[in-house]
């Protein structure tokens, strides 16, 4: 009998993208909507045999990278590899339902996972976890992942693994935290919506960066844009609906002027519209570009209807009722 493994849930973060490169606030939670584990290809399972396929080759790849960090003795930390090429050679896959490219922690799922199983001095998954094991598994995750995205830091994988809320409050603070529920109007929501196509981050970064070293850009990232986000994020934790609301509706203004390359053509008619009805207010889910955009809303069902005449769906983060 195939052991069952533990399976991981995908991720969102809420508010930082960007903005946290140049250490701003930053909080990401898990999304238990998509999900995914570590299992084997059989005859005896339902499941797509053409990507589970695939997968498993992704994953001899990226095994063939965490090899060679282990030869030149720079991996992070102790990895059973021996073990991993074994499981490879019996179908290990990632059976998953996080799509790739989507802003919602794909790769970050997969590398949590391989942690687990694998690493041989395993720093467990804990809510309480100290400052000194978050920050170590942090740095062990953003190594493994960089192989996914060129550059990593850590935090997808990170909220994987432990499965709270984290707050980011600066490049040496990380913790987890509890958001309010009750304290948000009842006919509230966050919800995702699909741009229709796969983002790529790390052009996207880089066009930032580049971007960033613009006086006028810079300022406005450094003055506007930083502590709007941490503004944001405080009256979030401390259930500070009306105020909340009315900052999210400033910041989703703000990405449509100097994130408008992030923004996918298809969504730009219905952001500006958020942004001049009030009714819902768009921003990115990570780094853009296409996957899926954010949405907030203090009038779900008001917001679903408008949205759904558009042809688009809401796929619901969370509702009050």
């Amino acid at each position: 009998m195939i052991q069952k493994s533990e399976v991981f849930y995908g991720k969102i973060l809420l508010f930082g993208e960007y903005s946290v490169i140049f250490n701003s606030m930053a909080l990401t939670i898990p999304y238990t909507h998509f999900k995914g584990e570590l299992s084997f290809i059989s005859n005896y399972k339902y499941t797509d045999f053409e990507w589970a396929k695939e997968s498993n080759t992704s994953i001899a790849e990226f095994a063939a990278y965490l090899e060679a960090l282990q030869a030149k003795g720079e991996l992070l930390t102790a990895i059973n590899l021996h073990h991993l090429r074994t499981d490879l050679a019996r179908g290990l896959y990632f059976e998953s339902t996080i799509p790739q490219g989507y802003g919602v922690g794909s790769s970050g799922a997969l590398v949590a996972a391989i942690y687990n199983k694998y690493a041989e001095e395993k720093i467990q998954s804990d809510r309480n976890l100290s400052k000194k094991s978050i920050f170590k598994l942090k740095a062990i995750f953003a190594q493994m992942e960089s192989y996914f995205h060129g550059k990593s830091s850590g935090l997808d994988p990170l909220n994987c693994y432990i499965q709270y809320p984290l707050l980011i409050q600066n490049s040496s603070e990380i913790k987890t935290v509890g958001i309010p529920r009750n304290k948000f109007d009842k006919n509230g929501a966050i919800f995702l919506i699909n741009s229709g196509k796969p983002g790529k981050t790390a052009p996207l970064v880089n066009y930032f960066l580049e971007n960033y070293k613009v006086e006028r850009y810079k300022q406005a990232i450094d003055n506007e844009l930083i502590p709007l986000n941490n503004q944001l994020i405080g009256t979030l934790l401390n259930g500070n609906g009306k105020e909340f609301f009315g900052l999210l509706n400033r910041l989703s203004s703000f990405q449509l002027t100097y994130f408008d390359r992030m923004i996918p053509e298809a969504i730009r008619e219905i952001w500006q519209e958020g942004v001049s009805s009030n009714l819902y207010s768009l921003k990115l889910c990570g780094s853009g570009g296409g996957g899926f955009m954010l949405g907030f809303t203090p009038d779900y069902e008001s917001a679903k209807k408008i949205l759904h005449a558009k042809g688009f769906e809401l796929i619901p983060v969370y509702k009050n009722s």
